[in-house]
């Protein structure tokens, strides 16, 4: 197993594997050949970056048997998904303030993220744990009472768009198997979710598969693998948000109104 970061020291980028409080800098590339330079770090003299850049960001709803059964929603046949915003990606640790156009609800969703490794066309699910390159914790931040806004059309983009609405990180863990992990989120000290990935709908492995039969999947793309019961409301002026998973790590950010 390994946790992959990207950091930002004296204005330059670089990656790494990260061993306690240690980065070990690696040159190349992240997902073919990455290579130690010899290089070793202190994490405390970096700013962590998301862990990848991803071309696209899918997210899943409706991905867990437990919430399916709280909502009385029907099993899905095919993974129910939407594409969120680029530009909604943020660093670990960073504060998210609320969007000046908007006054209503804003809930967490805690998840996890698939990691692409390798460019995935139309592969088939023995294939795709050959293209993921780990897993990571999301933060799905949605602006709840957008999505059913207009009788007529569900604005799901929109709802979890916002700047700053997809922290994802800190690190990608490898050789991990993602049906052995549970998703907590504690939110200003309480948890409020802790649900297990093995309850997921389609797996990992059937969600790469899947989408790729719709779009090609790209190295550093990420895929947040949905939420389950828990889901609630960052009511106070500051809300201290940490996803949890163990086996990754935790990542922590600040939601202020």
């Amino acid at each position: 197993m390994a946790h992959w970061v990207r950091y930002s020291r004296a204005g330059v980028t670089g990656f790494g594997t990260l061993d306690g409080d240690i980065i070990s800098v690696h040159s190349g590339n992240m997902f073919n050949g990455a290579q130690p330079t010899g290089e070793r770090i202190a994490l405390s003299e970096v700013a962590l970056l998301a862990p990848t850049e991803p071309t696209k960001i899918l997210a899943l709803w409706n991905n867990f048997h437990a919430l399916a059964a709280k909502l009385n929603s029907p099993v899905p046949q095919d993974p129910l998904y939407l594409l969120k915003a680029g530009s909604s990606l943020t660093t670990p640790g960073a504060t998210v303030t609320r969007p000046g156009s908007y006054d209503g609800k804003i809930v967490y969703e805690g998840e996890l993220g698939i990691i692409i490794g390798k460019t995935a066309t139309s592969v088939s699910e023995d294939e795709a744990g050959d293209h993921i390159f780990g897993y990571t914790c999301v933060n799905d931040i949605t602006a709840a009472d957008i999505i059913n806004k207009d009788a007529t059309f569900a604005q799901w983009v929109r709802a979890k768009s916002f700047d700053g609405f997809g922290p994802f990180g800190p690190v990608v863990a490898t050789g991990v198997e993602p049906s052995s992990l549970v998703v907590r989120t504690v939110l200003n000290g309480q948890e409020r979710q802790n649900y297990p990935i093995s309850d997921m709908i389609f797996s990992a492995r059937q969600l790469v598969s899947r989408i790729s039969h719709d779009m090609t999947l790209n190295p550093g793309d990420l895929i947040c693998c949905g939420t389950s019961i828990g889901v609630g409301t960052m009511k106070e002026p500051s809300n201290a948000v940490d996803i949890v998973i163990e086996g990754i790590g935790t990542l922590s950010n600040t939601f202020v109104q």
